[in-house]
């Protein structure tokens, strides 16, 4: 388990010198005057627990959860169903779908450097390097070419010669600018069908004086009855799959 988690933190932060040394040590003992000991926890530790707290953002940014999970919420806008699905519900569809979509990403790093690297065929870096390059091809594969160029002139580095010259600090800011659009472009997309029944609703009470009566309680009903007779979940679900092709 350590190993693997030595291999995902060195994708994003270079490893230096933690990397050349055996082990790290937790804490380091000085003696003092009197047969007094004194408790130093080492930096290399430290920073260690650093790095891996902020390995599931890191690791959420460079998959498909954010858009997963910006098109379930606004779904669950245009509903209109308030807090249904609940928030651990869409946090765990988006998961497991991440999962599913990053299979082949999780594999190819599975096979080609995890494990040589847990058989120590292979070096700390090496793995690493090797491990890249799946991430790459697919934040690459689904970044637009505006917001690269958008970071890369904004970082003056406009002499980069190819997209797979582009460092990992470019590369996920682009990636996650790129996927809120197209999330976002999906949402609206979603949204039209039911925000035409909101439109059909107020204006048939409207229509018959029913001022008092808010068009949201009434048009919920018969957008959850669209939903379920076209399959929604499943057309989502599939859409969203089918969009990282």
């Amino acid at each position: 388990m350590k190993r693997s988690l030595v291999v995902i933190l060195g994708m994003l932060v270079p490893l230096g010198t933690a990397m050349a040394a055996p082990g790290l040590d937790v804490a380091t003992v000085t003696a003092g005057a009197n047969g007094a000991q004194t408790y130093t926890v080492s930096i290399q530790t430290l920073l260690f627990m650093t790095l891996l707290s902020l390995l599931p953002a890191a690791l959420l940014m460079m998959t498909s959860f954010t858009r997963i999970i910006i098109v379930l919420a606004i779904l669950r806008q245009a509903l209109g169903t308030g807090a249904t699905p609940t928030n651990q519900t869409l946090l765990g569809l988006a998961l497991f779908l991440t999962f599913f979509i990053m299979a082949p990403v999780f594999d190819k790093v599975n096979q080609e450097a995890l494990t040589p690297y847990m058989d120590e065929k292979i070096s700390a870096q090496e793995a690493i390097n090797i491990a890249r390059a799946p991430f790459r091809d697919f934040m690459l594969g689904q970044t637009r070419d505006s917001d690269l160029e958008l970071f890369t002139h904004i970082s003056g580095r406009d002499g980069i010669e190819s997209p797979e010259a582009v460092p990992f600090t470019l590369l996920v800011p682009a990636f996650v600018t790129s996927e809120l659009k197209t999330a976002f472009q999906i949402g609206f997309l979603i949204f039209i069908p039911f925000l035409i029944i909101d439109l059909v609703v107020a204006s048939v009470l409207m229509g018959m004086g029913m001022m008092m009566l808010s068009p949201m309680v009434i048009s919920l009903p018969f957008k959850i009855m669209l939903f379920v007779l076209v399959d929604g979940w499943a057309l989502i679900i599939g859409t969203l799959a089918a969009s990282f092709n």
